[in-house]
């Protein structure tokens, strides 16, 4: 149903990702900002953990071949339907022979489609989602191209409100409204090695900025700031790691581990990335700056369940829509 007419940047299909097999080796995938994903999967009546298609910065062009409800989650990127404006958040019928452009993001960086029904790519392993390192999932493994295909899945209830409401949106995140040219705050609870760094070293962590450099991709953010020095020199064991986790190699310039990173890893690991704070850091621009703010285990948890509400609160809404006159 989704021709790709200009494939930009690197553009994916993406789900919530593959659990349960890292001790396969197999990474995570899955959308980098979870939290669009979802909202945007909401607004069309899908699961939350549907398959849509991530862009990255932009510009794109798509069209539909067959009518069908659309929503796009996450960044703005000045997006039009045929030539009419098309703001994030929103959920819209589209018809036979429209055209969909994504130019240049506004703020931040990912946005995602996500279609009535889900895009259809074959399982594996459980999941849609491409692992663009390993060369599986999602549409042949790759990033989309031009000329490129996709189709939708069956609708789970054809007869859901959604499907025959009117044009309708929700609220973004608060932290969505906020300018991409401030200094973004990170939760970060101290990791396992943490205290292998001296006492000046982690004032230097907590209360440095750093800069997201070009070099960063969908397997780690790589971050630019001061050195941070190990107190004794000497190689770990490799042992597993996780999205989210921020390790430091011999350079000292710390990597934020993103969804499509490696299973293992031997750099010691001076915090973890709070779950709900790693959509936050899905969406900041590369040349920007963040600030680490320590967190604990509660914080994390609460941060989650008030995520955990929100989508609550549309998926409870979408029963009080109206049907289109």
């Amino acid at each position: 149903m989704i021709k790709i007419i200009r494939a930009g940047r690197i553009n994916s299909v993406q789900d919530m990702g593959r659990n349960g097999f890292r001790h396969l080796g197999i990474c995570q995938s899955g959308a980098l900002d979870r939290t669009a994903l979802a909202i945007a999967n909401l607004l069309v009546g899908n699961p939350r953990d549907g398959a849509a298609i991530e862009f990255t910065l932009g510009p794109c062009e798509l069209a539909f071949t067959v009518d069908s409800r659309i929503a796009l989650g996450g960044a703005d990127f000045g997006a039009t339907l045929d030539g009419q404006p098309l703001l994030p958040w929103w959920s819209v019928r589209v018809r036979a022979g429209q055209t969909l452009k994504l130019n240049a993001a506004r703020h931040g960086m990912r946005t995602y489609l996500a279609v009535a029904g889900g895009i259809n790519s074959a399982a594996q392993l459980g999941s849609r989602s491409t692992d663009l390192q390993a060369a599986f999932g999602g549409h042949g493994g790759r990033a989309l191209t031009e000329g490129d295909g996709l189709s939708a899945g069956a609708l789970d209830n054809p007869a859901a409100p959604v499907h025959h409401a009117a044009a309708f949106g929700v609220r973004a995140p608060s932290w969505y409204d906020a300018d991409d040219t401030e200094t973004l705050a990170i939760r970060v609870i101290p990791g396992p090695e943490y205290d292998l760094f001296s006492a000046a070293t982690q004032k230097t962590f907590w209360n440095s900025s750093w800069t997201l450099t070009p070099q960063s991709n969908r397997m780690g953010f790589r971050l630019s700031g001061p050195e941070l020095k190990i107190k004794k020199s000497g190689d770990l064991l490799s042992h597993g790691v996780l999205p989210g986790v921020i390790q430091v190699p011999p350079a000292g310039q710390p990597i934020v581990l993103m969804a499509d990173a490696q299973t293992t890893g031997g750099y010691p690991k001076i915090g973890v990335v709070i779950g709900a704070d790693l959509a936050r850091l899905s969406q900041l621009r590369f040349n920007r700056t963040l600030q680490f703010v320590e967190a604990d285990a509660d914080a994390a948890r609460t941060a989650l369940r008030d995520e955990a509400l929100y989508l609550q609160q549309i998926e409870t809404a979408m029963h009080w829509l109206r049907p289109a006159k």
